[in-house]
């Protein structure tokens, strides 16, 4: 873990059972789990396992698996993963099983969690240059105003009636499709992601932005 990280975990080692329930906003029950994953990680017997198999949230289960369990040389390369303990790693980097995110209520060295990991952040993507965002407002609002304006958006709808619509569930899955497709196609441009057809979704010029690509499909 770097530094960073470990501070974090060392804050929430000191916290007692029910401050740490808390902070999770669990019952004092499951944080009893949560308390035994943070003394592993501290003593160095947490197994780890590749960030992107660990994370299981509606985009990660519409990613092809197939890919995910081959150690796709795309999503080595291309693709990074945003976590409120270990900042910014690639998609097959190693972690520990735990229950962290931005929601989690504590602070570090005085400041909040998206404070604390601003400077990181923000740095990664200049390092970087260019990023195709699939983050949702939660990680998004980590990094400052002028580095989320760089981002290139994608934003899924679904037209009914001619009417349409966007929603989270939405979202989500059409993320996981997105990114599957962008990895079997090998895609390396801007433009090459325009041409990109997945469970039904098709690039929307008209509705898109220099900054923000928008995909549809009919329902």
């Amino acid at each position: 873990m770097s530094d960073k990280s470990s501070a974090i975990i060392q804050e929430m080692s000191q916290m007692s059972l029910s401050q740490l329930a808390n902070a999770y906003k669990i019952k004092e029950a499951a944080a009893e789990k949560e308390e035994a994953r943070i003394r592993d990680i501290i003593s160095g017997t947490a197994p780890s396992y590749p960030a992107i198999q660990l994370f299981n949230g509606l985009m990660y289960r519409y990613i092809d698996k197939n890919l995910i369990d081959s150690q796709n040389d795309y999503l080595k390369n291309c693709v990074f993963i945003t976590s409120s303990l270990y900042g910014i790693i690639p998609a097959y980097g190693p972690i520990a099983e735990h229950r962290h995110d931005f929601h989690t209520k504590m602070s570090v060295d005085g400041q909040s969690l998206k404070a604390y990991w601003r400077h990181d952040y923000d740095d990664f993507v200049s390092k970087k240059g260019q990023i195709i965002s699939l983050l949702s407002s939660e990680f998004e609002e980590v990094f400052s105003k002028k580095i989320r304006d760089q981002f290139i958006t994608v934003k899924f709808m679904e037209e009914k009636d001619g009417q349409l619509k966007t929603h989270s569930t939405i979202s989500k899955k059409a993320r996981g499709a997105f990114l599957t497709a962008a990895c079997q196609e090998q895609v390396q441009s801007v433009d090459k992601l325009k041409e990109l057809t997945f469970s039904d979704f098709l690039f929307r010029p008209d509705l898109s932005t220099e900054h923000q690509l928008v995909y549809t499909k009919k329902v």
